[in-house]
């Protein structure tokens, strides 16, 4: 179990496997209450699963705190593969009885008990829908707990793959009958194939992208666009999805001053090398496995610094690559701050401001830099991207821009 206290008084625990925990109070603002989220994620048992549904929780972790709760204090437990309904219970028993306003985020697969008809979310022992009402989460239990709070401080999200069972029967079952529920419900995904939780990655890239939660229905809808789903082949629980054309624009908050014009779109990265482990990153990445690809190149990069160094040409390559699996997944802080680190390494290398590698990596940075709209990040960031852009000055104006959205940055701040 790893613990670790966030910023803004936030207390946030990681329950991981079948290791669980409880959260210490912390007190907010006076006369605030505090608020928490329960973020939890079940994959079902067996070698090749319906859903990989723990894949996006690490994403929706790494959201800050603030944004997910729009409280300035509270708490935040993640409980990844549970397998015992019991402990599950446990967790949604304490976040229910927190007077402030909560988040309960479920992914896994919606299991129909094959006895008593009733919908289960799977847990990692639900083998079967014969087992399910002893090895899985009845949605009742979710329902019963929360009855008592009050529905404008109480959220629902869900990512769900429906077994063959509740699909059949989904006419029979409103899981939002008696709260409100936002999110999706997959039918079953082809044999042998596992899911892959588009509609959570999709949550995570737009909470990623706003310094405040949205409106839930607002967020619902475009997380639903972002993610292609269009309501015709899953079930969408709390709206269609907004009809767009292009990527949603991000939800910047009334007040927060509109960014400059994004410098020329940076040049995409070409991995090469093809084989070993760059393929296997490669495989891990296009199946939307982006924790598994990260880790790959993680390791590639690590045995690079044994071996030649933190400036050896290997070792750069890895982390331009782990840079690029960043944006990829959606984390486009993480894949600014390593740009940032991988220009400064090549600096430290010795290449000239002018070498088209440095040029490149800085202008990727700078690119990346411009869909960050969380004040805090962009200030950090942006700061550090014109410390660098005074040396790889890159195309006329691109200097000037950061100042220019740095200073406006600024400015919203202290008003």
């Amino acid at each position: 179990m790893h613990m670790e206290v966030w910023p803004n008084r936030y207390h946030r625990l990681v329950c991981a496997g079948k290791s669980y925990g409880s959260v210490m109070g912390m007190n907010g603002a006076e006369g605030e209450a505090q608020g928490y989220v329960l973020l939890m994620a079940a994959t079902p048992p067996g070698k090749r699963p319906v859903v990989d549904a723990t894949e996006a929780v690490p994403q929706l972790a790494a959201v800050q705190p603030a944004v997910l709760l729009g409280t300035s204090s509270g708490s935040v437990v993640q409980v990844t593969d549970p397998g015992d309904p019991n402990a599950v219970l446990a967790h949604l028993r304490t976040a229910a009885a927190n007077p402030g306003p909560l988040l309960i985020y479920l992914a896994g697969q919606l299991q129909l008990d094959s006895r008593q008809r009733m919908p289960h979310v799977a847990l990692t022992k639900s083998y079967s829908p014969k087992t399910v009402r002893y090895t899985g989460l009845p949605w009742q239990w979710l329902v019963a707990e929360l009855a008592h709070r009050p529905p404008d401080h109480t959220a629902i999200l869900v990512d769900l793959v429906a077994d063959t069972g509740f699909w059949e029967h989904r006419e029979d079952h409103q899981l939002d009958a008696e709260r409100t529920v936002f999110g999706v419900i997959a039918p079953p995904p082809q044999k042998r194939r596992t899911a892959s939780p588009a509609y959570s990655r999709a949550l995570a890239a737009l909470l990623r992208g706003s310094p405040v939660r949205p409106p839930l229905d607002q967020l619902h809808r475009r997380a639903a666009a972002q993610a292609g789903l269009t309501g015709e082949r899953e079930l969408l629980l709390g709206g269609q999805p907004e009809a767009v054309t292009t990527a949603p624009a991000p939800l910047l908050p009334t007040g927060v001053p509109p960014m400059p014009a994004v410098p020329p779109k940076a040049p995409a990265l070409h991995w090469g090398r093809p084989g070993g482990r760059h393929e296997a990153v490669f495989s891990a990445a296009g199946a939307g496995r982006h924790a598994e690809a990260m880790a790959i190149a993680a390791t590639a990069e690590e045995a690079a610094l044994r071996a030649g160094g933190m400036l050896s040409d290997e070792a750069i390559h890895w982390a331009e690559v782990r840079a690029d699996l960043a944006r990829l997944a959606g984390d486009l802080v993480r894949s600014c701050q390593l740009w940032l680190q991988v220009a400064s390494v090549r600096l430290q290398a010795g290449q000239s401001p002018t070498a088209p590698e440095l040029v490149a990596a800085v202008d990727r940075a700078h690119h990346c830099w411009h869909t960050v709209t969380a004040p805090t990040d962009a200030v950090q960031l942006g700061t550090e991207l014109l410390s660098l852009r005074t040396r790889v000055t890159g195309k006329a104006g691109a200097r000037e821009d950061v100042q220019k959205r740095l200073s406006m940055l600024t400015n919203a701040a202290r008003q």
